[in-house]
């Protein structure tokens, strides 16, 4: 195995005060299971600013954000099984886990009881390597933390698909969403519109709750069935849905929203506020009701997820940018002008490198 480095350039949050910039990067060459990926999209995530603004306690520093990595392979390690030079492929939030704890072994990583490797703002399993993300030209990664991207989507467009995508299809899996089934989306941005393509593909009727009646028209487009103005006659909603999606990240009353479950109905929690929200015991106990959350997804349910939206056609609205673009870009996500998310296009970055 080489023990040469790969230099890649990058932009990166320097501290949580500083604009991102450019910056250079080592990568490792391929170990044995390893590949190199050179990377062509990266998708912009709300938290990659949560992190690069240290809004979530980070300490990391400097960082390279971008968990939504989409490219082709351009090396490959000895023992590589899965994958050959030249395949699209994509890497999601997490590059590594301990693949010995119960939760390694039954395929959900991101809940490794070791410490899972986030693909930035993290460390790798020696606890003492920094992460860096796909806001960058390549990244080096295990086979075994690597996705195919089905040949029906196209490279553009998947890379969100890689954290929205699989943060709403897993809750969806885990707690039996099925055709017929009445869902509420509560908040229609990045994710909230992944929530309505894939519940409408797996046969759900789709209302979307929203404050803003300027998403009425887009709600409808995206396939919902039902709009419904946040207020709005309640008493109506009552007992109404078996699933609730909640992606709310401000504080909201969980209480009123609990009473437009059916008996025996799940609000799933993916939004997080930054403060605590009160749950009258009685909204959950007179109906049956329960309350859960998730986190993103395996490896293997994350596979599941890019084949299931290459079966249905399923892809996210995005907006492709230039890495110079990233600052402006994070402005606009922050002011919710974005349809409905940014994608880098590293490719183009690489290019401008090469030449300079």
């Amino acid at each position: 195995m080489s023990t040469e480095k790969i230099i890649t350039m990058a932009y990166a949050a320097n501290t949580k005060d500083s604009p991102l910039s450019l910056y250079k990067i080592e990568r490792r060459s391929p170990g044995d299971n390893d590949v190199l990926i050179d990377i062509l999209y990266s998708g912009v995530c709300h938290s990659d600013i949560h992190a690069s603004r240290g809004e979530w306690g980070s300490k990391n520093f400097p960082m390279v954000p971008g968990h939504e990595i989409i490219g082709k392979i351009s090396q490959i390690g000895s023992k590589v099984t899965k994958f050959k030079i030249g395949e699209s492929v994509g890497v999601g939030c997490f590059v590594d886990s301990c693949r010995t704890c119960e939760q390694c072994k039954i395929g959900d990583e991101q809940y490794c009881e070791n410490g899972v490797s986030f693909t930035y703002d993290g460390f790798e399993q020696d606890k003492k390597t920094a992460t860096y993300g796909g806001y960058s030209t390549k990244i080096t990664v295990d086979e075994n933390y690597v996705l195919k991207i089905p040949s029906k989507l196209a490279l553009e467009k998947a890379a969100p698909l890689l954290c929205a995508g699989i943060t709403v299809y897993s809750p969806m899996r885990y707690y039996g969403v099925k055709k017929g089934d009445k869902i509420a989306v509560l908040g229609l941005g990045g994710l909230g519109h992944m929530a309505v393509k894939i519940a409408v593909a797996m046969g759900a009727e789709v209302s979307v709750i929203s404050r803003s009646e300027s998403k009425r028209k887009d709600a409808l487009d995206l396939g919902a069935k039902e709009f419904i103005l946040s207020g709005e006659n309640p008493k109506k909603y009552a007992n109404h849905f078996n699933f609730i999606i909640n992606l709310i990240s401000a504080p909201n009353d969980y209480n009123q929203h609990l009473s437009m479950l059916k008996t025996n109905g799940t609000m799933i929690l993916l939004g997080a506020p930054s403060e605590p929200s009160a749950i009258q015991c009685f909204s959950l106990i007179l109906k049956r009701r329960k309350i859960g959350g998730s986190l993103i997804g395996g490896i293997k349910e994350t596979q599941e997820m890019l084949d299931f939206c290459a079966k249905h056609n399923v892809l996210p609205e995005v907006e492709t940018i230039k890495m110079e673009q990233i600052n402006e870009a994070y402005e606009r996500i922050v002011k919710g002008n974005v349809h409905y998310r940014f994608v880098i296009d590293i490719a183009d970055f690489a290019r401008k490198q090469q030449e300079s």
